[in-house]
């Protein structure tokens, strides 16, 4: 919680944002749209952390249009990036030295991609950012949102970041606190894992009687490939190799733009082994036959990581409270099977725009927008989660080829029968965190050396995601117990937490004063994934926003 005893100003508005992502930039320029519609005024504030709008949002992507054509129909003529038709849509199943392919007549219509767009997701989110800031909508980027201004059990808004306190806690030059950004109504769309959906989630016990969230973490790179080895709106997917088959996770490789070809790698975090290292995996896959042709001769120009929701339609948590309410990924909207879930983000954006203007008109504030839950459960959001419900516990119990064989009959089963599964609505079980299994249990992993031209090292790849923290500011990453995190974390576990990481944040380290293992924390090569946040076994690593604008810069992400 941020310090009370500190003076800070404050600024009222009718609603405030917390997050420049697709849900709410998406919100914000619904919400215009209605009161334009109406002849009134909303005063809204959106705060970004990133340095920019759009720096911090990583995604494959393939973009299924349908939110964006309702929100914004001539999206087209006002120049939205989404030019790169999908042209091509392969899937295939690796094995060590080759692959099969699978037809796409096997997969249930909902699994097309027919009609999608290739693109930076970071594109359309600054796109979107241009679009919301034209029609009144004050954006603040590099202003994190660290913490809740509540009242009565209501949420009035947000408190942002105070800005020049170093790593001691001390008051450097040119601090200055935090400001209070008040709202009648305050929505919450920091994407996955957010630190103040995770307070709210726990405050006003939101996941009540739901499944525990799961997770992924999604890694990417961003090359540019030889002319002759670009295919303009190719799509493929994979599963296999190099994960074994109780590992779930697969792989994506879109073609788009000049020369541009994105290739990323998504680890579910349910894993056992803790000596798997999603980022080694990673670049293992780029050395496959499937891929490493496309990238001879190729540059590798960015690279970052993000976790990604999985729970899917059971693990939804009550989306209203007191005052606001949870849009896009802070709630979870992912499509697993699809790889999609901007525009159910978008989508949510939206509904809650709507409840909110109904409410503001009413004369109301700071109360549940029940019309907002009520409004997603009748929507194309909720069908579009409940028809493959069922995918990732089938594919976590069963492993690879029989979950996923089980998981694509349910999914025609649903697609058939309009929502009706054999299998009914199973359940997840263990968060990811309680999954992770003893090192006692596991051999470690041998991993090949980076050959520098087409994998490489953490610590190169952090750079060029453009990764940068003040160095003297307190950590952001806090860890609750010291000597827990030796006894169990490194005793017992072997230390996951340095190879979870995607950018090598953790460390053990060999202590000359103790002749013991320290614990620590290269803070400043975070670039928000969350990964530690959720996967740590004993949730011992607590994820809190940094000073304003820092973490990465993605271009073209």
């Amino acid at each position: 919680m941020t310090d009370a005893a500190i003076e800070r100003e404050s600024m009222e508005y009718d609603v405030v944002i917390v997050g420049g992502g697709p849900a709410g930039l998406s919100a914000a320029i619904r919400l215009k749209q209605l009161a334009a519609e109406a002849g009134q005024e909303i005063s809204i504030a959106l705060l970004e952390k990133g340095a920019e709008v759009g720096a911090h949002i990583l995604s494959g992507a393939v973009v299924d249009p349908k939110a964006l054509n309702e929100l914004i129909p001539d999206w087209k003529e006002q120049g939205a990036p989404l030019t790169d038709l999908v042209k091509t849509d392969i899937f295939e199943v690796l094995g060590p030295a080759g692959s099969i392919s699978l037809p796409t007549l096997m997969f249930p219509p909902l699994m097309s991609n027919h009609g999608c767009y290739i693109t930076s997701l970071g594109n359309v989110a600054r796109w979107l950012g241009e679009q919301a800031e034209a029609m009144g909508v004050e954006i603040y980027p590099g202003f994190p949102a660290a913490d809740v201004v509540e009242e009565d059990g209501v949420i009035k808004g947000v408190v942002t970041g105070d800005f020049g306190v170093a790593r001691d806690g001390g008051q450097k030059d040119g601090y200055q606190p935090g400001m209070e950004l008040r709202g009648k109504y305050t929505l919450i769309a920091e994407g996955v894992r957010g630190s103040l959906a995770k307070q709210l989630i726990e405050r006003f016990n939101l996941s009540e009687g739901k499944e525990p969230q799961k997770f992924g973490i999604g890694l990417k790179e961003l090359w540019r490939v030889k002319p002759e080895k670009h295919k303009p709106g190719l799509v493929k997917h994979t599963m296999g190799w190099p994960l074994d088959g109780s590992t779930g996770g697969g792989s994506f490789m879109y073609h788009f733009g000049d020369n541009l070809v994105s290739i990323g790698f998504v680890v579910h975090l349910n894993y056992k082994n803790p000596y798997l290292t999603p980022f080694e995996e990673f670049q293992r896959l780029k050395t496959h036959p499937a891929f490493a042709e496309t990238f001879e001769g190729a540059e590798r120009i960015s690279y970052g990581a993000r976790a990604i929701t999985e729970g899917g339609y059971q693990s939804v948590p009550e989306l209203a409270f007191p005052g606001g309410a949870l849009i896009g990924c802070s709630a979870g909207f992912v499509n697993v099977p699809r790889i999609k879930g901007s525009h159910n983000a978008m989508k949510t954006g939206m509904l809650a725009a709507e409840s909110v203007f109904e409410a503001l008109g009413a004369g109301r504030e700071g109360d549940t927008l029940v019309e907002y839950q009520a409004a997603y459960e009748s929507s194309w959001v909720a069908k579009d989660l409940k028809r493959v419900r069922n995918v990732k516990p089938l594919w976590s119990k069963f492993g690879t080829l029989i979950g996923v064989a089980l998981g694509g009959l349910d999914m025609w089963c649903n697609t058939i029968f309009g929502g009706w599964s054999p299998f009914g609505t199973l359940g997840h079980g263990k968060t990811d965190a309680e999954s992770l299994e003893p090192a006692s249990k596991h051999k470690p992993i041998d991993y090949p050396k980076p050959d520098g031209v087409l994998t490489f090292d953490r610590l190169s790849s952090v750079f060029i995601s453009n990764t940068n923290h003040e160095e003297d500011q307190p950590i952001h990453l806090k860890l609750s117990d010291e000597e827990l995190q030796k006894i169990s974390e490194l005793g017992e576990f072997a230390g996951p937490s340095t190879r979870y990481c995607p950018a090598g944040v953790y460390e053990w380290i060999d202590d000359e004063t103790s002749g013991e293992k320290r614990f620590q924390i290269n803070a400043q090569n975070c670039v928000h994934c969350k990964t530690c946040d959720i996967k740590d076994p004993n949730q011992n690593i607590n994820w809190t926003t940094p000073e304003g604008g820092g973490g990465p810069i993605y271009a073209n992400m």
